[in-house]
């Protein structure tokens, strides 16, 4: 299954995606007894996490029953200014009653592939043998990468191993990524799109022809999972003009 929903603003799409994450969480403790879900990093999911850790949604989460992941990491200390997980600890984490133990970050610190290899140890452990999120969040670059699949990168691709370190060479840089086999197995894989900056590319992403080298983030279409997107009026608007059958909140 795959929505759309528009909102007016970043702010009314960080209240819709923190609600997202509530009701979904809700569910699935009440159905398994947990909720385990990756995060994203970038600025867009910012806003939703300062959010989440306000009473109003807050309180509403059985925290202790939370299991955090991470879509992707750079490979760079924790308490470093780029890491996923600082932005995450800094709005949410430090503001929640999380157990330490279920909070499973990327040893962004490590040697990228000794990083990879203990997260995927990590995400079997929690996950089963089934490797099925309750909720993935995800992002979208300009460029139309998500998670850390970048274009032309081998990771678009990969078949059996759920995390890879791969060298991005357009950022000169190594990261940590899921692939889309974890990606793809999720029950809800939700992305959050804010601003115009993004507009022509989510068009083209939407509406054009199927190129997951170019446009990576065209590789996700879960399996057996509900694929959500929701996007603010500045990056949608050309969906919109296009009909794409935009449900608008």
């Amino acid at each position: 299954m795959n929505e759309f929903r528009a909102y007016p603003d970043a702010a009314s799409l960080a209240r819709a995606a923190a609600e997202h994450f509530v009701t979904l969480a809700t569910a699935a403790i009440a159905a398994r007894g947990q909720f385990v879900v990756a995060l994203s990093g970038g600025s867009t999911p910012r806003a939703t996490y300062t959010l989440l850790a306000r009473d109003e949604f807050a309180a509403r989460v059985d925290w202790p029953r939370v299991h955090v992941f991470w879509g992707d990491e750079r490979c760079v200390p924790p308490d470093h200014p780029e890491s996923n997980y600082r932005m995450a600890r800094e709005t949410l984490l430090d503001k929640i009653p999380i157990p330490a133990e279920n909070v499973h970050r990327i040893r962004g610190e490590l040697p990228p592939d000794q990083a990879a290899t203990a997260y995927q140890a990590e995400l079997e452990a929690v996950l089963g043998a089934g490797g099925r999120f309750d909720l993935i969040l995800l992002g979208m670059g300009e460029d139309g990468h998500t998670a850390s699949l970048f274009p032309g990168t081998a990771a678009i691709h990969e078949q059996t191993r759920w995390v890879v370190a791969h060298y991005v060479d357009k950022l000169s840089v190594w990261r940590v990524t899921l692939t889309p086999v974890v990606i793809n197995a999720a029950a809800h894989v939700t992305f959050l799109v804010s601003g115009a900056g993004k507009a022509e590319r989510l068009r083209e992403v939407l509406d054009g022809p199927h190129q997951p080298d170019v446009l990576p983030v065209q590789i996700v279409r879960p399996t057996d999972g509900r694929l959500l997107w929701l996007a603010d009026a500045a990056a949608a608007v050309h969906v919109r003009q296009r009909g794409h059958g935009v449900q608008e909140d």
